[in-house]
């Protein structure tokens, strides 16, 4: 792979690992306002739709970068 190619992966690398900042962010934001629920509406369906897009959303923002970011930048080093 050529140096050109390389930086582009580069770059790639950083912008994916904003999105995954912007992922958490949005994340704990939706984790705050999950727990200052009342308990009740927490067990709600409300709540378990709160509960389930976090889970969800965790999981996206884990595969970018034990997926994704890793992969890409196993091509890089290759």
């Amino acid at each position: 792979m050529n140096k050109a190619r390389r930086k582009t992966l580069t770059d790639l690398i950083e912008q994916l690992s904003v999105l995954k900042d912007s992922i958490d962010a949005v994340i704990d934001e939706e984790q705050e306002a999950f727990d200052n629920l009342p308990e009740g509406l927490q067990e709600s369906e409300r709540g378990d739709a709160m509960q389930e897009n976090i889970d969800n959303l965790q999981t996206a923002a884990d595969s970018l970068e034990s997926d994704v970011i890793d992969i890409i930048q196993e091509v890089i080093d290759a």
